[in-house]
């Protein structure tokens, strides 16, 4: 199969690869990676841009045949590198478990959401990344090796953004299962949710604000608990009767339960029911990870770009993240406030106004999402990362022929 047929999820990017290989084996893998070149692993295709991208062979782990091996005496469970969110965690819970967290679609691999960084949300809560306790990649030289938590490279290995190997297994850790409820409030002043801040990410396990940019309210804040009763009140707003639907020209049975009922925690983290298109399918994305203490500052930012962005804009949303020692992720020694843009399809449109978006937030800190799109260079990202010449040196010890590289890391990373 030709790379010139395959595109992502969202349609936005065609792939420019010469082939497709979906191997059957963890060792098929390591044959393709020793005979090709130039390879690149696909996971679930959500990335909006090029990361995935190889004039090579592209590598799809989704017919590696399915492992979900839950170690209860070590809480872990091992799972192959091309299993989804909404593979995984069926079988976790149906034994007892659950992650801690996940991202706001269980339809994305869980290799691929490590790899890039992506997160769900929740002021005491790590990126997806946090959850690896080991991982098995594939090396330059088509040779397996693991790296586990605590070894040299592991810290820069995590979020590798595909530019070291191809990870066919990862360890994850586990908890006991619990349960969640999401609670809605609307029409939330942006006022009270400034000055309050703190306090409004503080009232659940997970929160998420969505805004159009240019209201004088937040359109729709969520709040999903844990182990504790759902909110009665947000600043003196009761809570949603119905169930909402952050775009509110979609249909509401594609999210998972709101309305304060709880659920397990695979029910209600994600936004989104695995049987159903996930979000709203023909968008692009962008995301932005900045300092805690940067909210303020970047949130007044981009309500001035509003009547810039709202054209273009289906929804955005903001969610916190714990910080972590992974050396590229968003939120690398420091508390973080992620600010997500779900935009409509249109390339030219939204390739436009990225720059002013970054001209608002990279000097703020803001270190865009490595699977979204943004307009910066190596020369904006290198200053927004202490340990990036250390991933550089790394990529180079592990592929200094840069089989794995493309167009993408050339222009984020460097050659």
């Amino acid at each position: 199969m030709t790379g010139s047929s395959e595109r992502n999820w969202a349609g936005n990017l065609r792939y420019a690869a010469a082939r497709l290989a979906q191997p059957t084996s963890p060792e098929q893998v390591c044959e393709i990676v020793a005979a090709a070149p130039r390879v690149r692993a696909l996971g679930s295709r959500h990335s909006f841009n090029g990361i995935a991208d190889t004039t090579g062979v592209l590598v799809s782990l989704a017919r590696l045949p399915r492992v979900i091996e839950v170690d209860a005496r070590s809480r872990t469970v091992t799972i192959d590198g091309g299993a989804t969110y909404g593979q995984v965690a069926p079988e976790v819970h149906a034994q007892g478990w659950a992650l801690a967290n996940l991202a706001s679609l269980p339809h994305i691999s869980v290799a691929g959401a490590v790899a890039t960084g992506t997160h769900g949300s929740g002021d005491g809560n790590g990126s997806l990344a946090t959850a690896v306790a080991a991982m098995e990649l594939v090396d330059a030289d088509g040779a397996p090796r693991w790296l586990r938590r605590g070894e040299p490279d592991f810290a820069g290995a995590v979020v590798g953004l595909g530019a070291l190997g191809i990870v066919t297994r990862l360890v994850l850790d586990i908890e006991p299962t619990f349960e969640v409820a999401t609670t809605v409030f609307s029409d939330v002043p942006w006022d009270a949710a400034l000055a309050n801040f703190d306090d409004l990410t503080a009232a659940g396990y997970s929160v998420s604000l969505f805004t159009s940019w240019e209201d004088d309210v937040v359109r729709q804040v969520w709040v999903k608990t844990r182990g504790a009763a759902a909110p009665g009140h947000l600043f003196g707003i009761a809570p949603a009767s119905s169930t909402h639907h952050m775009m509110s020209a979609l249909d509401p049975a594609a999210l998972t339960p709101q309305l304060g009922v709880p659920g397990p925690w695979l029910d209600r983290l994600p936004h989104f029911r695995m049987g159903f298109t996930p979000s709203n399918g023909a968008e692009i994305q962008s995301e932005w990870l900045l300092p805690r203490s940067a909210t303020l500052e970047a949130i007044a930012r981009l309500r001035r770009l509003g009547p810039l962005v709202a054209p273009l804009l289906q929804t955005a949303e903001i969610r916190t993240v714990a910080a972590d020692a992974l050396w590229l992720s968003g939120a690398y020694g420091r508390d973080t406030v992620g600010v997500h843009f779900t935009w409509l399809l249109d390339v030219p449109g939204v390739e436009r106004i990225l720059p002013a978006v970054d001209a608002a937030l990279l000097p703020l800190g803001g270190r865009p999402h490595w699977g979204k799109c943004s307009s910066a260079g190596v020369a904006d990202l290198e200053p927004l990362y202490e340990r990036f010449a250390d991933f550089r040196a790394l990529r180079q010890r592990l592929d200094p022929q840069r089989c794995f590289g493309n167009a993408y890391l050339d222009r984020v990373l460097g050659p």
